[in-house]
């Protein structure tokens, strides 16, 4: 049974390898680096936080192997929740693994795609000066806040549509991401002043200080990093996935991580980075420093345009894990409806967005640092133990591409998950720690009104 349950093969698989880096590409650019190069900076406290891009692309190429070899596997729409509940399917707590991380994914994958949309709509208050005030004068409820949910809502009911189509308007939707990042570097670098990247004094001190700020730094750089996997989410939709998830995952890994390189030493070529590290708008600044305000008005217009691309693609991938969850039975059953002539999962893209509009209202820094925190344990750790357990105890399940030098590089994905898991402070985990609780009582309801529901002939929940 596939997600286009009844159609024809052909249209099941829509996605070729262009298509499916390009929905890579825009979720890992998206507003990202537009909103988070000012926290990054502050993080290390100069621009020695280049050291944390380093850092995460390398752990983000690592664990992009665990996901190329897993997808190449295992290919199923759900991504990690496919590979945990057909690894751990056997085993008793295999179903309560699958369902956490639909749990975690709803909260994290939501505040992933609100800080995009915050960020969306601080541009957009600095392309239209007098929104802010206009927003005030008609009382609107929390301000751009509410532009921003209304943004999350708009976009999830535009993804309402059959998967061609999106296949497609994501080449397009990159097209303009890839223009915003372009025009950045190459700005940049035609203005480019080395003497601004004077490093502060013990910059590279190796103490607790250091250390914290790198997991910092390095949990910015993941949050800009993650949609390396995001065609993983899609993998029913995909042709020959064997070969197109592993070559999707590694091209938009190196492609993002090139350009958030030479964007991040462009802007810091240009705007001093004691002044960068307390800007809202970094895009904007940058621009009105080379060209003028208008230009900075123009270009804040693209980058709402980037973010929209971002959160268009995050959305349409993190849809098809609920739904795919749903079908199998490992979560409530309402989020499996199709929609009945266009066959997309329309209760799952909207619960998201839905979700989404209430993050809109929490502030940025803590939207993204909780986006991260929640989902390492059980996603990113939980499936580099999965990859081992497989290889380990499924010779029955064919690995059309393994990743080289095994198992060298899962073992520094764990290993540097873990050393940004443990940077984090303490509110941070607890609610990781809640996400986790509050999920284990979800199954146990689920799982208690299933039986209810069974033994009236009701067929669950």
């Amino acid at each position: 049974m596939t997600v286009l349950e009844d159609k024809p093969a052909d249209l099941v698989r829509g996605l070729g390898l262009w298509q499916s880096t390009a929905l890579n590409i825009a979720n890992m650019i998206g507003v990202g680096p537009f909103i988070t190069i000012p926290l990054f900076i502050s993080a290390m406290g100069g621009p020695q936080a280049l050291v944390g891009w380093l850092a995460g692309a390398i752990l983000v190429l690592c664990d992009g192997l665990v996901w190329s070899e897993l997808g190449a596997a295992l290919p199923g729409s759900g991504g990690t929740y496919h590979y945990l509940r057909e690894i751990f399917g056997r085993r008793p707590f295999g179903r309560l693994l699958a369902f956490l991380f639909i749990w975690q994914f709803l909260i994290s994958g939501s505040l992933e795609l609100a800080s995009g949309y915050i960020g969306a709509s601080n541009y957009l208050a600095y392309a239209w000066p007098g929104l802010r005030d206009m927003l005030a004068d008609w009382r609107v409820p929390g301000g751009l806040a509410s532009v921003a949910a209304a943004g999350a809502i708009g976009i999830a009911i535009s993804l309402c549509r059959p998967v061609r189509a999106l296949g497609w308007l994501a080449l397009v939707l990159c097209g303009g991401t890839l223009a915003t990042a372009l025009t950045i570097i190459a700005a940049g670098f035609s203005h480019f002043d080395g003497s601004l990247l004077t490093l502060p004094p013990g910059a590279f001190r190796l103490d607790g200080r250091f250390a914290a700020g790198l997991g910092g730094a390095m949990t910015i750089a993941v949050y800009d990093y993650l949609g390396y996997y995001n065609i993983c989410h899609l993998g029913e939709e995909v042709r020959d996935p064997g070969r197109t998830v592993p070559r999707a995952i590694g091209l938009s890994i190196f492609c993002v991580a090139a350009i958030y390189l030479s964007m991040n030493l462009a802007i810091l070529g240009v705007l001093p980075w004691q002044e960068a590290m307390h800007s809202k708008e970094i895009a904007a600044d940058f621009m009105e420093r080379l060209f003028g305000p208008q230009a900075a008005v123009g270009f804040s217009w693209l980058i709402v345009w980037t973010a929209l691309a971002g959160t268009f693609a995050m959305n349409l991938g993190y849809s098809r894990i609920i739904y795919a969850a749903a079908r199998n039975g490992d979560f409530f059953r309402p989020f499996a409806w199709l929609h009945p002539v266009h066959r997309y999962p329309a209760v799952a893209v909207m619960t998201i967005g839905l979700l989404t509009a209430v993050g809109c209202f929490f502030p940025l820094q803590q939207v993204i640092e909780a986006a991260v925190t929640v989902r390492i344990l059980i996603q990113f750790i939980g499936q580099i133990v999965a990859l081992h357990v497989l290889r380990s105890t499924r010779p029955d399940v064919t690995l059309p591409f393994r990743m080289w030098c095994y198992p060298l590089p899962s073992a520094l994905a764990l290993l540097g998950w873990l050393f940004v898991l443990s940077t984090r402070g303490a509110w941070m985990l607890l609610a990781g720690g809640v996400v986790v609780a509050s999920g284990c009582a979800a199954y146990a309801a689920k799982r208690a009104i299933h039986w209810l529901t069974g033994r009236r002939g009701n067929g669950g929940v």
